[in-house]
């Protein structure tokens, strides 16, 4: 072969588009509000339907040790974007528009995935609850989305939908809320559909007030909870139709989890675990969690190890072959683990072996678990009923109660106290821990200063 012509054959080949595989996957990250463990099909609930989760367990991973970044959902989202503590990130207690002030939030100093992703070349989008900050600095287009339509809060506690900066919808109806976040996602996704893209969707479906769309009204088996989810469902399916449609389900990656666990007083389930959300509790910390990429994920299987929403950033990095460290450089350190090799199935150590709990109403940790043990330090974070509601906080337990151990693998619903029985196994968690919030208190930073007037 001459030297021109394969001069020539190089300068084709270089002309051609890149083989599927050299694409970096696209990424819908999907959460629930207030969905409980046992809340869909694949996770064993009796009565409500949820075909289409179903089949993503089934082509995917379902992890069944898989545990919230907080109890609460603004914790809860600053751990999911960030992959830190929320401690670390000045949180201390409550949510905002409840013991946090509704102009509160996350500082814009945290740096969010969508930052990361977009730095790696991606198009970013969110459609879905927000509620880490309301004031301009805090919005999500200026936290790293190039495209945001977003409620700030809760269902309960705002009646508009945003656009950037401008009100696009002001009364929205809850009962649409699913249908319109679902909408705006699928016109996210064909818009970007040529080049790679990170999608953030957190639905505001089912948390309080559950009001079903006139569509699903009566269509479940469960009431108007298990309407509200089937509606989710099928609206995840519709997303999965439109990539299909695009040709580009096999180059996406998705997850779909919950917030935390489930709202008090709701028909919702976190069983065989005991405790609710705000509740530092299994029940308020452990949710389904779903992860498929057909091709590449193997399918049809389940993880029990300990992993947390806090891994779902380095994690989803990795997978995108996105440098997440040489970002984060001089930011808040990152909690999470990469644990992209467990999900794929490979022999080895899982990185993951400790966590710390918050109760939804103290900065100071409720309870660490490490292996299959969790301890509490304080034993009247264990006892039913701690769970703050809708308006109310907890009360506090009398004098100063001994700490309660429990091993998870015996005893998934923390019921049998073994600090007696494994004094020494107490001493060694209540000094990680310590060690631990030490750390957290010497790497973070303060949340955002707003004044208080109008909160």
């Amino acid at each position: 072969m001459t030297r021109k012509l394969l001069l020539l054959l190089l300068l084709a080949a270089a002309s051609l588009p890149l083989p599927a595989a050299a694409r970096p996957p696209n990424v819908i990250l999907i959460m629930a509000d207030d969905l409980g463990y046992r809340d869909l099909g694949c996770q064993g609930h009796p009565a409500i339907r949820t075909p289409v989760l179903d089949r993503l367990a089934a082509g995917g991973l379902r992890l069944t040790n898989f545990h919230s970044g907080a109890t609460v959902c603004t914790p809860s989202r600053m751990a999911l974007l960030t992959g830190a503590y929320p401690v670390r990130l000045g949180w201390t207690r409550g949510v905002v528009g409840f013991k946090m002030g509704m102009r509160d939030g996350m500082s814009p100093e945290a740096l969010t995935i969508a930052e990361i992703f977009k730095s790696g070349g991606y198009a970013t989008g969110l459609s879905g609850k927000w509620h880490i900050g309301s004031e301009p600095g805090c919005r999500p287009h200026r936290q790293g989305f190039d495209s945001a339509y977003y409620l700030t809060a809760s269902n309960n506690q705002t009646t508009q939908i945003w656009r950037a900066d401008e009100v696009v919808e002001d009364p929205f109806d809850n009962r649409r809320l699913s249908e319109r976040i679902t909408t705006e996602a699928i016109r996210f996704i064909t818009e970007h559909q040529e080049k790679p893209f990170f999608l953030y969707l957190p639905y505001t479906a089912p948390h309080f007030p559950v009001q079903p769309h006139p569509e699903w009204q009566g269509r479940s088996r469960f009431g108007d909870y298990g309407d509200v989810v089937e509606e989710l469902d099928s609206r995840v399916g519709e997303l999965l139709a439109t990539l299909e449609a695009c040709g580009i389900l096999r180059d996406t990656l998705v997850v779909f989890t919950s917030d935390n666990g489930p709202q008090p007083r709701e028909q919702a389930s976190a069983l065989p675990f005991r405790g609710e959300k705000w509740s530092a509790l299994e029940g308020g910390t452990r949710v389904p969690c779903l992860i498929s990429w057909p091709g590449t994920l193997p399918a049809g299987r389940t993880l029990d190890a300990l992993t947390s929403a806090l891994d779902l950033l380095p994690t989803l990095c990795r997978a995108c072959g996105i440098d997440w460290q040489r970002e984060s450089r001089g930011k808040p350190k990152i909690d999470g683990f990469d644990v992209w090799n467990s999900l794929l199935g490979k022999e080895g150590t899982h990185p993951r072996t400790e966590l710390l709990h918050w109760h939804g109403m103290d900065p100071a940790p409720q309870a660490i678990r490490s292996g299959d043990w969790k301890l509490f330090f304080d034993r009247g974070h264990a006892r039913d009923g701690l769970q703050a509601g809708r308006d109310e906080e907890p009360a506090k337990p009398a004098g100063d109660p001994p700490p309660l151990l429990v091993n998870l693998r015996d005893d998934p619903g923390e019921s049998v106290d073994l600090s007696g029985r494994f004094p020494g196994k107490v001493t060694e968690l209540r000094a990680r821990a310590e060690t631990l919030m030490a750390e957290i208190k010497a790497a973070s930073i303060l949340p955002l200063a707003t004044p208080r007037a109008g909160n």
